[in-house]
C-alpha cells in the first residue's frame, strides 16, 4: 500500500508543473550516452511522448558526435577540435551531413514513432529552417590576445524559420532537427547542436531549454554539482577554468538563450532514465538549472 501511496504523491508533486507548462514549448537537445543505449533511447522517447500528451510542445535537436567520429574513422579522416567545435573541411562536411541527416535523424524519428509519437525529421535545409553563416571561433593566444579562427564549414544560425516548426506543432507532430544549416549560397554548415537548440529555443520564445549531457550538470572547481546558477556564475566559472572544452558551448548557448527570451535552461544527465521528467516534474530536479 505504501508504494501505491508514494506513486500518488509523485503524481501530486507533478501536478502544479503540469498545469504551469501546458501549452508551453520545451526545446530539448538530445545527445550523448542517451542516444547510444537502447534502454535510455526508450526512456527518452516515452518522456517526450508524455510531454506531448500533457499539452507541452517538445522540439528535439539532436547531436551525433560519436556517430560522426566513427564514420570519419572508417574513411580515414582525422578530426581536430577548437574550444569544443569540430574543424570541418568540405570532405568532413559531407560525412557530417550524411551521418546527421541520413542516419541519426531518421533513427531518432523512428524511435519516437515506434513508441507512439508523431515525429517528423528535419535538417536546417528543409524550408530554410536554419539560415546560417560561417562561424569564426575565438581563441586566446599565449600573450592573452584574442584571435578569430576560420575552422571551415562550421556555422552559426542567423534565422530560424519558426513557421515550419509551429505548423508541425499545430498538427500534433514532434519536430526532430538535425543541426545542419544552410548558407546564403545553399552551402551546408556543421553547427554545434547545443547552439542550434539555443537559437531554436530563443526564436520560439520557449519556456525551457534542456540539454542532455553525459555529466550530472554544471560543477564548480571542486567538482560539486551546482543545482541552480545564474548567467553571471557561468561566466565566472569559465574564467576560473571550472568549465572547459565541450562544456563551454553548452553553457554559452544557455546564457545566450536566456538573454534572448527563454525562461529557463537546464543541463541534466541523460544517462539517467526519465531524466527529462525527473528534472521538470519534481521539486528538487536532478541537474543544473540556469536562470537569468
Amino acid at each position: 500500500m505504501k508504494k501505491l501511496i508514494d506513486k500518488a504523491n509523485t503524481l501530486m508533486e507533478a501536478l502544479p508543473y503540469i498545469r504551469r507548462f501546458a501549452g508551453k514549448t520545451f526545446v530539448i537537445k538530445y545527445g550523448g550516452h542517451a542516444m547510444s543505449d537502447d534502454k535510455l533511447k526508450e526512456s527518452f522517447a516515452l518522456d517526450v511522448i508524455l510531454l506531448k500528451s500533457l499539452g507541452i510542445n517538445a522540439v528535439i535537436v539532436h547531436g551525433g558526435g560519436p556517430q560522426i567520429n566513427e564514420t570519419l574513422k572508417r574513411y580515414g579522416i582525422v578530426s581536430e577540435f577548437v574550444r569544443g567545435m569540430r574543424v570541418t573541411d568540405s570532405e568532413t562536411m559531407g560525412v557530417v551531413e550524411m551521418v546527421l541527416v541520413g542516419q541519426v535523424n531518421k533513427e531518432v524519428v523512428g524511435y519516437l514513432n515506434l513508441h507512439g509519437g508523431k515525429a517528423v525529421g528535419l535538417s536546417g535545409k528543409d524550408g530554410t529552417l536554419l539560415l546560417s553563416r560561417k562561424l569564426l571561433q575565438e581563441v586566446r593566444l599565449e600573450d592573452g590576445t584574442l584571435e578569430q579562427l576560420d575552422i571551415g564549414y562550421v556555422g552559426d544560425v542567423v534565422k530560424v524559420n519558426t513557421d515550419l516548426i509551429k505548423t508541425l506543432e499545430s498538427g500534433n507532430y514532434i519536430p526532430v532537427i538535425a543541426p545542419v544549416g544552410v548558407g546564403p549560397e545553399g552551402e551546408s554548415y556543421n553547427i554545434n547542436a547545443d547552439l542550434v537548440a539555443g537559437r531554436v529555443a530563443a526564436a520560439l520564445n520557449a519556456e525551457k531549454l534542456i540539454l542532455l549531457t553525459d555529466i550530472n550538470g554544471v560543477k564548480d572547481k571542486s567538482g560539486t554539482l551546482l543545482e541552480s546558477i545564474s548567467v553571471s556564475d557561468l561566466h565566472r566559472l569559465i574564467e576560473e577554468d571550472a568549465i572547459t572544452g565541450g562544456m563551454i558551448p553548452k553553457v554559452v548557448c544557455c546564457a545566450d538563450a536566456l538573454r534572448d527570451g527563454v525562461k529557463k535552461a537546464h543541463i541534466i544527465d541523460g544517462r539517467m532514465e526519465h531524466a527529462v521528467l525527473l528534472e521538470i516534474f519534481t521539486d528538487v530536479g536532478i541537474g543544473t538549472e540556469i536562470v537569468k
